[in-house]
């Protein structure tokens, strides 16, 4: 028995389907196309390449000024990817994909700024001084 006949349609008519049926639901992304592959893609070598310009040709003579820019590119790299290849946005599963994003961030900001601080306050307090190694046996 055909699925036609089992709904009562007419042949060549499509049932409506409900929202249970509904396959192609990407949970409010929206749906991957070529066109925004290619636009991460491109944007992702640009970022790539921008760093490795800057060291090889040397442009920026203070390293530490070279080290925070390439870091800002790599921050919006990582924007890029989240964007065009990880399809994260607001409308994204109702929020709670972002909402997760925002807590891993949270959760290793903490980490780091407390392990950073944990090993400053050891290396400050249990380290000997040059002095003090003088007088050891």
């Amino acid at each position: 028995m055909s699925s036609n006949t089992e709904h009562n349609l007419a042949p060549g008519a499509h049932a409506a389907h409900g929202h249970d049926d509904d396959h192609d639901d990407h949970g409010g992304a929206s749906p991957s196309t070529f066109k925004g592959y290619m636009t991460g893609f491109v944007l992702a070598v640009i970022l790539t390449v921008i760093p490795f310009w800057l060291v090889m040709s040397n442009v920026l003579q203070n390293t530490s000024t070279t080290g925070l820019v390439i870091l800002g590119i790599a921050a919006v790299q990582i924007v890029v990817h989240m964007i065009y290849f990880l399809h994260m946005n607001t409308r994204s599963q109702g929020g709670w994909s972002l909402l997760a994003l925002v807590f891993t961030i949270v959760l290793v900001v903490i980490m780091l700024a407390g392990s950073i601080w944990v090993m400053y306050h050891l290396n400050t307090n249990m380290m000997p001084s040059m002095s003090d190694m003088k007088n050891m046996p």
